[in-house]
């Protein structure tokens, strides 16, 4: 699966995106009929997977974590942590990133 970075051509959801929510940085990538919003924040990412043809296939959410993951150093994730919700037509993979704070 090839994914294709076309973040220009969603300007108005990225601009939503960084004004409504905690997210810091925002691309939109494509792979054919599937588009997927990667949203990073101080305290997590998120990964959006939509594709309104078919369902998503259990390999191609592999393969999109597996790229997300290669960019987010290995020490600031726990990859047990990783929730992943699968809908019909939407998946939603959620990664909470660790804190290096120690609480108190």
């Amino acid at each position: 699966m090839k994914l294709v970075n076309v973040t220009n051509s969603y300007k108005q959801l990225v601009n939503k995106q960084l004004e409504n929510t905690d997210a810091y940085f925002v691309k939109v990538y494509s792979a054919g009929n599937t588009t997927v919003v990667y949203t990073e924040a101080a305290q997590h990412a998120e990964i959006l997977v939509v594709n309104k043809k078919r369902a998503v296939r259990k390999t191609e959410i592999n393969e999109i974590l597996t790229y997300f993951l290669k960019r987010i150093p290995k020490e600031n994730y726990d990859r047990n942590q990783i929730s992943i919700i699968e809908l019909k037509d939407v998946i939603e993979i959620s990664i909470p990133m660790i804190s290096n704070l120690s609480v108190r």
